[in-house]
């Protein structure tokens, strides 16, 4: 297929949005914690400002896509949420108390999480578009995510937590700036969520129980996920090696991703997944007895066998499960299940813990969380496989 003269610009315009936007990611997930502890929150505070973005995610994913798919546009779309994010992004660097910070954070949140679906959307579109590769495009986002995890580390240890939201408005104005450079792409009906569709899901017992084991095993990773800035500050590190530390995770999860791409179907689903949880189990219980920086940034090259191998085998799975028009349906909850709605309780019961029953505590319970969810996926192998030979 000949491409267009304009097919290298629209792809380049978006690998740079890519680029920019997982650089956000690093802020909002990692340092933004960190930040909320300068101003002198306590863990259970901060545990509720990050449990209330995954909550507010819910809503607003759905408001924003029906917002695009009834207007047919993306790009307009991305703009206004950007532009939400540089406003309230500013008003959040001069807030200093509690309250003022929870409501902004939660305007914040408002914009800046339906920028993934709606980037993915155009990028999608773009690739099949120019009869591309849509990982042509996507991985830019995987890059610098490792790129800023690094730099923004070093930054902030040099000038302090203090500029974590100054740094965060920079790149949300520099993410607005590229988005006026790209063509627009209608969302699709795609993305709307068909609620007939999601009854039908849930009740079939064979998808609950599979997504209860999702939540189960998304509690573990994301009580780690919310806290470990926390912990490595606690124990010492820098901001410079707790960026080695995000980098780390963030690249070894690529070559994984990449041999289950090309080698993934070889294998069946339950047994991935189920490797994939006792594998979390395994690097929550040594994060609760590590007590070293160096040994917690040891433990994060795990996460190329775990959220690496699960992440891509339940994409996979679920699709084989999920009916063919109901695909859509079954990923929405997918996603509301593995990072909404288990971020929210993680976030706000795992600040609890931290604070009251301390990180050894913290990390056993998330332990027992994988624990858990390796049993339930453990009982689904083992009835597929009864079944079989029956």
């Amino acid at each position: 297929m000949k491409l267009s003269h304009n097919a290298r610009p629209d792809q380049n315009w978006l690998r740079a949005l890519m680029f920019t936007i997982f650089g956000s990611t690093v802020l909002v997930v990692s340092y933004f914690q960190l930040y909320f502890s300068h101003l002198g929150f306590s863990r259970a505070e901060i545990g509720y400002l990050y449990g209330i973005g995954p909550l507010i995610s819910v809503f607003s994913n759905m408001f924003w896509s029906m917002a695009s798919d009834r207007y047919q546009t993306v790009r307009k779309v991305m703009i206004i949420l950007l532009g939400g994010q540089l406003i309230t992004g500013i008003m959040l660097a001069n807030a200093t108390t509690f309250g003022q910070v929870f409501v902004l954070v939660t305007l914040f949140y408002f914009f800046y999480y339906p920028v993934y679906p709606l980037s993915d959307t155009m990028a999608i579109t773009t690739a099949s578009k120019y009869g591309r590769n849509f990982t042509s495009i996507r991985v830019f986002g995987s890059i610098g995510y490792a790129f800023f995890a690094l730099s923004i580390g070093y930054f902030l240890g040099s000038f302090g937590p203090a500029w974590t939201i100054w740094v965060c408005v920079g790149l949300a104005a520099t993410t607005l700036l590229i988005s006026f450079q790209l063509k627009d792409q209608p969302s699709g009906s795609s993305s709307k969520m068909d609620l007939s569709g999601l009854w039908a899901i849930l009740k079939r017992r064979d998808v609950l129980t599979f997504f209860g084991c999702v939540f189960l095993l998304a509690m573990g990773h994301r009580m780690n996920e919310a806290f470990l800035t926390i912990t490595l500050k606690d124990l010492g590190a820098s901001e410079g090696l707790i960026g080695w530390s995000l980098l780390i995770s963030s690249v070894s999860e690529i070559p994984i991703f990449l041999l289950l791409s090309k080698y993934g179907n070889r294998y069946k689903e339950l047994p991935l997944i189920a490797f994939a949880a006792l594998m979390y189990t395994v690097r929550l219980l040594l994060m609760s007895i590590s007590d070293t920086p160096a040994a917690v940034v040891a433990i994060q090259t795990m996460h190329s066998v775990t959220f690496g191998i699960f992440y891509v085998t339940a994409v996979r799975y679920i699709i084989r499960l999920v009916p063919d028009g109901y695909r859509a349906t079954g990923m929405a909850l997918f996603t509301i299940v593995w990072s909404s709605a288990s971020g929210l309780l993680s976030g706000t019961l795992g600040g609890l813990l931290l604070e009251h029953a301390g990180r050894q505590t913290f990390y056993l319970t998330a332990m027992a969380f994988s624990l858990a969810a390796l049993i339930g996926f453990g009982l689904k192998l083992w009835s597929s496989m009864t079944n079989r030979v029956s």
